[in-house]
């Protein structure tokens, strides 16, 4: 779980990896045997009884210095990401973060630009509200206005939702599998671990080796495995 890829000098949620550092880490991946993918070829593998080599590549938010950082990063390694995007929010800014800089989102011409490179693109909702405290209207907006909006956008159906916040509740699970998603990203979801409440690790600019190391083995201890996955 990715999320900005830039200046990390002020950065007080940690969401931010610089260029190098995703090099390097992506370089880490590859030197183990193991290539970054999106979600959905990560999906598709595992329901084909393979994808043993593959890992799902995540970045939240939809931020500008995806197309200017992470894309060559991504190409040079010759890994595949999934890229959750606000379509409320196009060329906006993230100011439901109360600290820290602001940082600009894509707009629908670099979403675009994404997509054509063979990014897979899915919704982090339309405004990056937590879906455990929505109202039933709110939620359905987040939800299945986002897809719509994304599909009209990439003119391909979106398969992938994010929770904001990586927070989610049965309600919200439900809520995207009606909306017609495929699967959905969460962080820690516990008992509702599943197709649409996946579990993900953090990743950021202090992950060198070891860190990723002991992140991966973590990651097995402390989250229940998906079902059927």
């Amino acid at each position: 779980m990715y999320h900005s890829v830039g200046d990390c000098s002020d950065d007080p949620y940690r969401i931010t990896v610089t260029p190098g550092r995703l090099d390097a880490q992506l370089a880490w991946l590859r030197r183990r045997g193991l290539r970054g993918v999106s979600l959905g070829e990560l999906l598709a593998a595992r329901a084909r009884g393979e994808g043993r080599d593959l890992v799902g590549l995540t970045f939240d938010d939809g931020y500008a210095d995806f197309a200017e950082h992470a894309l060559p990063v991504l190409r040079r390694r010759g890994c595949g990401a999934t890229l959750f995007v606000l379509p409320g929010r196009l060329g906006g800014v993230n100011d439901w973060d109360p600290l820290g800089p602001r940082k600009p989102l894509l707009t629908a011409d670099g979403i675009r630009r994404a997509a054509a490179e063979g990014v897979e693109i899915g919704s982090h909702g339309l405004t990056h509200v937590d879906l455990t405290r929505a109202d039933d209207a709110t939620l359905r907006a987040e939800v299945a206005r986002s897809r719509e909006l994304l599909t009209e956008l990439t003119g391909t159906p979106v398969a992938g939702f994010c929770y904001p916040y990586g927070t989610v509740d049965r309600r919200a699970a439900d809520a995207v599998r009606d909306a017609g998603y495929a699967y959905g990203c969460a962080i820690d979801p516990g008992p509702l671990t599943g197709p649409y409440a996946l579990p993900r690790v953090h990743v950021g600019q202090r992950d060198t080796a070891v860190r990723l190391l002991l992140k991966t083995r973590l990651h097995r201890l402390r989250r229940r495995a998906a079902e059927g996955i």
